[in-house]
């Protein structure tokens, strides 16, 4: 890290930090039910935020690595494989606004596909709350620490993976591998209905077995003294398996943005937007996700793309002598295409047998 980056990463973290004060400081004193005001009033300031990202990135993105001449950029270019390619003798300026460019559309493709990949984890997490029998209120509260957990794993999770793809490229075959393995299985098991027994949990019998546990919520505390005994409570628990889950999605979203950038930077900075506007998306969509039929036949087309793009190009080249560099404009209109299909197909057509459902 460089003395441009690590000027640049602290300003932005710093400014995250400022808007989880504001969030968990001024908004969530007290436990409350989150009305559909609210909830959609936060999605518009995180999406807001997102986007004025994407247009800084646009205008000023060289700053993010402090990239300021020709050679600079052509350095960026090898070492984090930017689909740029620049005309012979560009011009110096030139160079600069289609590094800045390229820059911004990464980041705004990676922030939809993990904005994509979040809306099932939201039902993953509607899911848990449910089966744990967790009250509406204590929702935003275990939301906000589930995502300062998420925030902490992303980082650890990202800046480790770049630094694989680095040293070992091949590595980026496996990521495409899996991804085409999972979009296969959730393409499988697209029309069955998740369940989870809380007793059966694997972070339920962990913390069962290490910690004393409340029978009790106490008023939607983590902890709580019995006797003058320190106890773990279910929402504390409840905590725990939506991180747990949080790591499993992390393990299918964070290599599917490596398709579309290996700049660390950039992959952390679309997940941070992505998961800061998690819960208020949460309380948006958690009662309606249900009617998108076609979620996960979408979602699996997505990884799909995903998986193979990271794999095709380097085998075309390999057998065929082939050269192929998808763009990152191209990869956003097509990953846009499948969401805006999939999403038009579960307002217009429901698949036999849903309609009586939503009738009993």
């Amino acid at each position: 890290m460089n003395s441009s980056e690590f000027v640049f990463f602290s300003a932005f973290l710093f400014l995250i930090a400022v808007m989880l004060v504001i969030d968990l400081g001024i908004f969530t004193r007290k436990s409350h039910k989150v009305g559909f005001r609210e909830a959609f009033g936060w999605s518009v300031v995180w999406i807001g935020i997102s986007l004025l990202f994407y247009f800084f990135l646009l205008h000023w993105g060289d700053v993010v690595h402090g990239v300021h001449t020709l050679a600079d950029v052509q350095e960026r270019i090898r070492d984090y494989g930017h689909p740029i390619t620049l005309a012979a003798g560009a011009a110096e300026e030139t160079a600069l606004a289609v590094y800045r460019k390229n820059l911004a559309l990464e980041y705004l493709t990676g922030y939809l596909i993990e904005k994509s990949l979040s809306v099932d984890n939201i039902f993953v997490i509607y899911i848990i709350f449910q089966s744990f029998g967790v009250k509406e209120i204590y929702f935003k509260k275990v939301l906000i620490w589930g995502i300062l957990g998420a925030v902490i794993m992303r980082f650890i999770f990202i800046f480790a993976g770049a630094a694989l793809v680095r040293e070992i490229h091949e590595v980026l075959y496996v990521f495409g591998l899996f991804l085409i393995i999972t979009a296969i299985s959730l393409f499988l098991k697209r029309k069955k209905k998740m369940h989870i027994e809380p007793k059966d949990h694997f972070v339920v019998r962990f913390i069962s077995k290490y910690f004393r546990v409340s029978g009790s919520m106490d008023g939607g505390k983590f902890f709580t003294r019995q006797n003058g005994k320190l106890l773990v409570t279910p929402l504390f628990i409840v905590v725990g398996v939506v991180e747990f889950s949080d790591v499993i999605f992390a393990v299918d979203s964070i290599p599917a943005i490596f398709a579309v950038s290996h700049d660390p930077y950039i992959i952390f900075y679309s997940n941070v937007f992505a998961i800061l506007g998690l819960r208020a998306l949460f309380f948006l969509l958690a009662n309606i996700i249900p009617r998108f039929h076609y979620l996960k036949t979408g979602l699996s087309v997505l990884l799909l793309f995903i998986g193979l793009k990271m794999i095709v190009p380097d085998v075309m080249e390999a057998i065929w002598d082939i050269k192929v560099k998808i763009p990152t404009d191209v990869s956003l209109y097509i990953i846009l295409g499948i969401l805006s299909f999939f999403i038009l197909l579960s307002v217009i057509h429901k698949p036999a047998g849903k309609e009586e459902d939503e009738a009993s």
